[in-house]
Order: structure tokens, then C-alpha cells, then sequence
């Protein structure tokens, strides 16, 4: 009997980002991606959400080797955390290689991290694996798609891409060696589905060029663009229209900073000497002869553009006749500290473009007719669509199918399901933990829903605190109930609430004649207490107890 692969996705289906996929094959498994996620709202406190790894723990032996498509957070983000526990090598290209290195050089991981630089073509066996490299469109360069050899047939992973028929660095989508793994018989697709639900095709990035171009000639003040800092072709587009218009350039922003230099030391951004500059020269170049490329297009509260925005950034103040462009679209969760960050920036009298207003951000994912061509060069036996959420995957799902992938061999899997394929057929088979990893601080996954749920409450209602000192004999109280109160109610205005939920703590220790557990004497008090100050507020506060044994 032959070993069945497995399709083992621990992050990345059901959710944009946290991207990670295991295959597994007998005594073998490889990761495609280690991401993460940025917090949505609910999370309160959180930093990052990182895969769970468990079921790798479990099966730490198998592990063979981790290959990354390309150098986004969502597909890279969590690899410090991956590789504090897993110790495999990691393959990518060199652009992603390089922003991988800066990552683990932040947390101290670079001298025991095996990475290795592939170029597109070259085969990697990873025990019964052997992995190929292709090139494909997105929106930063060295994007790849995976082309996996098994003992059942070939696969194909596309990373995220789309069909770029004039990319800014030169990097199309490879659908020539697509062709051929079509030719010679596509077992299984993974595509991406965050557009699956956009018609025709995506437009290229050039047209963002254009449009900062533009802006540059237009703008009579200083130009100040946000846009992710892993978007070194983004970088690369506003260097060639600094120079077209004669200005200079500016970076702020720790992570960018770090990117640009690599990727200049790498080769990736090309700037004429003297274009790009330090604060000093910033400080003496006329805003209209000024760039700045900053970090924080997503609002996140501690970058650089949301200083600027709330007044308080180490070397940049707002001012009228600033231009400042938000070249990205809000990743779905972050809108909030977009437009907050928006408003800020108008009151302090700039002029903000933004993507609801204006052309200067496309996608670097591909539409229904790209995922059509994709499908019709390949024309897989299996089909599963991944990167997204929930209704992206089923419509990915029912595209495949209107375009040849057979009835019913299309899989629509979420976090933690397993496809499971042998010589005969594919299932669906048994489900393995992938939840939610919380990283809130230095902690890794000690936050979880529990927690949240009682952030969420102190949030939302407050807490009050309930201090009572007992006698250790008789259990009765020595003193009346001490009560504080934080975000419930103001004190002062209320102190007749407060009075008399004193007297309903006493109350409910009234039927105590004995010494009594804590237990029981902190849950008759909060129960009590929980029960008459909702009764009076309609609000339900954490209620804590304190009981001191005198």
C-alpha cells in the first residue's frame, strides 16, 4: 500500500495572513511559509497572532526543510518565533533571503539560522520532496511560486502573485514552465484567492509609477509616501520619480530603514549618489526639493507616520502644504487606525491621498481571468484555494470548477483541516490544532481567549474590587467591606452605590456561622455583589474579591 500526502494548512485559509502549509509525505514534512497576522480590534493588547505549531512539535523528526515564497509579513513575520523552537534549513530567494536575515538578526537568531538563497529552477530535495523555484508577479521582488515533486505527482503552490505584463523590476509570472507542469500532469493546485472575487485583471503595478510621478511634478511642498516596508519595488518607483523631478530623499522608520539598506546593499533598489539622505541634509533641503518614505500605512500605533500624525515624530512635523500619500489599501481590521491616522493628518493641515481617493496602490493579487488563465494552463486533478478568507475560498473553489477542475475535486480547507490524496482519490480527513498564537509583549501564546474575553469585559464594563477582612474562627467580618471601583462608575458621583453594595457584601456572609473556604466566601460575595449591581446599572462589571483572614 502507498503513503498517502497530506495538505496540512496551519494558517492563511479562512484569514488574510498568518500563512503556513505543511505537506507530508510518510516520514517526511516540509513548510511552505511561516506568517503572521496583525491583530484585528477584538484582540485588545495583542501584538502579533502567529501560527500554532503544535502538531510540528509533535512531529519535530519529519521535518525537512522550510521554503518561502516571498518576503511580506504574512508569509515571513513568524519565522523568529518558528526558529526559536525548529531548527530546519530555510530556502528562498535572494531578496527574501535578505529579509528574512534582518529579522532574525533583530532577535539574535541569525548565527544558528541555516539560510539558503536559491535562483528559480534549481531543485531542492527535502527528503521524498524535491522543490523548484519559479518566479511570479507581485507587488515585491522575488516573489515565487513552488513547484513540489511526490511520489504521486507534481504540485504546484503559487504564493501570491498575479499576471504583470509589465512589472516595475522585471519579474513576470512564469507561465511558460506553468505550461509544461501542465503538460506533463498537474496533480494538485494551491492557488491564491485574496481576489477571487474581483473581476478581468489586475492592473499593473506601472500604473502606480505613474501616478506618484504625478504627484511629485504636481505637489508644490514636501511629499511624504507610507507604504509597507517590505514594498522594495514601491520604493524603487518613488527613487525614479525623485530623481525624474529633481528631489531628495528622506526614510523614516525603523523597519524601513533596515530594508532599504539591504536592499540597496543587495542590489534591489538602484539610487544615483546623493539621492537618498541623512537627517542633517533633510533638515537643509527646501520641502519642495523633499521626499520622505515612511512606515505606518496601516495605522499601527508606534511607526513613524502615526508620530507624525498625533505631533510627535523625532525629526518630522506636519505642516500645511504637506502632501502625504498612503500608497497601500487598509489590510481588512486596520481601517479604524487608518482613517484615525487620516483625519489627524487633514486637522494638521496636509493634503492626504489615500486609496478611496486616489490611484496610488494596486494589488498585488491576481483576478478571476488571471486565476483562469492559471487553472487552464495547469488543469489540475485537485484543486484547493488558499490565502483568504472564507467566502474567497469557496468562490475561488467554484471558479476552478466552472473552468475544468472535475466536480467535487475542488477542497475548500480551513486552518487545521487535513486533504488527504493516495493513488485513488482525495478526502478530507482528521483536523490537527491550529488556533490562534497570541504574542502580546515578550509572551508567546500564554494570552488566549479566556483572557481576551476578560480584557474585552474590563473594557467594556469595569471592575470593581471587593475587599473584606473575616475573622479566621467565626468566618463573620471584622470591618465593613472596603469597594473600589475603576471605569464602572465615578466614585464621587456615586458613593451612595457604593455604600450600599458595602451592606450587600456584609449580607452575604451573614449566613456564614463557621470559619469558611475562601471559596466560598469570595464567590457568595461576588455572586451577591455581580447580582445587585446589575439590578441597579444594567452593567455587569468584573467583580473581584479580596477576603484577608484576620
Amino acid at each position: 500500500m502507498t503513503e498517502k500526502l497530506r495538505v496540512i494548512p496551519l494558517g492563511g485559509l479562512g484569514e488574510i495572513g498568518r500563512n503556513m502549509m505543511l505537506l507530508e509525505y510518510g516520514d517526511d514534512i516540509i513548510v511552505v511559509d511561516v506568517g503572521l497576522m496583525f491583530p484585528e480590534e477584538e484582540m485588545l493588547g495583542v501584538d502579533l497572532v502567529i501560527p500554532d505549531f503544535s502538531y510540528l512539535r509533535d512531529h519535530k523528526d519529519k521535518l525537512r526543510a522550510v521554503f518561502l515564497t516571498h518576503g511580506h509579513e504574512d508569509h515571513v513575520g513568524a519565522l523568529p518565533y518558528f526558529r526559536r523552537e525548529f531548527n530546519a534549513p530555510i530556502y528562498s530567494a535572494k531578496l527574501t533571503d535578505g529579509l528574512i536575515r534582518v529579522k532574525l538578526q533583530e532577535h539574535r537568531l541569525l548565527q544558528d539560522s541555516e539560510t539558503h538563497v536559491i535562483t528559480p529552477g534549481e531543485v531542492i530535495t527535502a527528503g521524498i520532496f524535491e522543490v523548484e523555484f519559479f518566479t511570479v508577479a507581485h507587488s515585491i521582488p522575488d516573489a515565487c511560486g513552488l513547484i513540489i515533486r511526490t511520489p504521486l505527482g507534481l504540485l504546484v503552490h503559487t504564493g501570491d502573485f498575479k499576471l504583470d505584463h509589465t512589472p516595475v523590476m522585471d519579474q513576470h509570472t512564469d507561465l511558460i514552465r506553468l505550461a509544461q507542469v501542465g503538460a506533463e500532469g498537474c496533480l494538485l493546485l494551491m492557488a491564491d484567492s485574496t481576489y477571487a472575487e474581483q473581476e478581468g485583471y489586475t492592473p499593473s503595478e506601472q500604473l502606480v509609477g505613474e501616478a506618484l510621478r504625478t504627484i511629485l511634478v504636481n505637489a508644490q511642498g514636501r511629499v511624504i509616501v507610507a507604504t509597507f516596508a517590505s514594498l522594495i519595488s514601491r520604493v524603487q518607483l518613488l527613487v525614479d520619480a525623485a530623481v525624474f523631478t529633481g528631489r531628495k530623499i528622506f526614510v523614516t522608520g525603523r523597519s524601513m530603514i533596515d530594508n532599504v539598506a539591504m536592499a540597496r546593499q543587495l542590489g534591489y533598489i538602484n539610487a544615483p549618489e546623493g539621492v537618498i539622505i541623512g537627517v542633517e541634509e533633510m533638515r537643509n533641503t527646501p520641502a519642495s526639493k523633499l521626499v520622505v518614505i515612511t512606515t505606518g500605512s496601516q495605522g499601527e500605533p508606534t511607526s513613524a507616520l502615526t508620530r507624525m500624525a498625533n505631533g510627535d515624530h523625532r525629526h518630522i512635523t506636519i505642516s500645511k502644504g504637506d502632501t502625504i500619500v498612503l500608497s497601500s489599501s487598509p489590510v481588512p481590521g486596520n481601517e479604524t487606525a487608518v482613517y484615525r491616522n487620516v483625519d489627524n493628518l487633514f486637522r494638521l493641515g496636509a493634503d492626504v491621498l489615500y486609496n478611496r481617493i486616489s490611484n496610488i496602490h494596486v494589488r498585488g493579487h491576481a483576478s478571476r481571468e488571471e486565476l483562469k488563465i492559471i487553472q487552464g494552463l495547469l488543469q489540475p486533478e485537485y484543486f484547493v484555494p488558499i490565502h483568504g478568507e472564507y467566502r474567497h475560498l469557496v468562490v475561488h473553489a467554484r471558479l476552478a470548477e466552472s473552468v475544468g477542475v472535475p466536480q467535487g475535486n475542488a477542497f475548500v480547507l480551513t486552518d487545521g483541516d487535513v486533504l488527504e490524496i493516495d493513488e485513488e482519490s482525495a478526502w478530507i480527513g482528521d483536523r490537527v490544532p491550529a488556533s490562534y498564537v497570541y504574542v502580546d509583549g515578550l509572551g508567546i501564546g500564554d494570552v488566549d481567549q479566556h483572557i481576551l474575553r476578560d480584557r474585552a469585559h474590563l473594557s467594556t464594563d469595569g471592575v470593581v474590587v471587593v475587599m473584606v477582612a473575616v475573622d479566621k474562627q467565626t468566618g463573620k467580618l471584622e470591618r465593613p467591606a472596603e469597594v473600589l471601583a475603576r471605569g464602572f462608575v465615578d466614585v464621587e458621583d456615586r458613593e451612595d452605590l457604593l455604600d450600599q453594595t458595602r451592606r450587600v457584601a456584609a449580607k452575604a456572609l451573614e449566613g456564614v456561622e463557621h470559619y469558611a473556604e475562601f471559596g466560598d466566601i469570595n464567590s457568595r460575595i461576588r455572586d451577591a455583589v455581580s447580582k445587585f449591581l446589575y439590578d441597579e446599572t444594567r452593567r455587569r462589571p468584573m467583580v473581584l474579591t479580596v477576603t484577608v483572614e484576620v
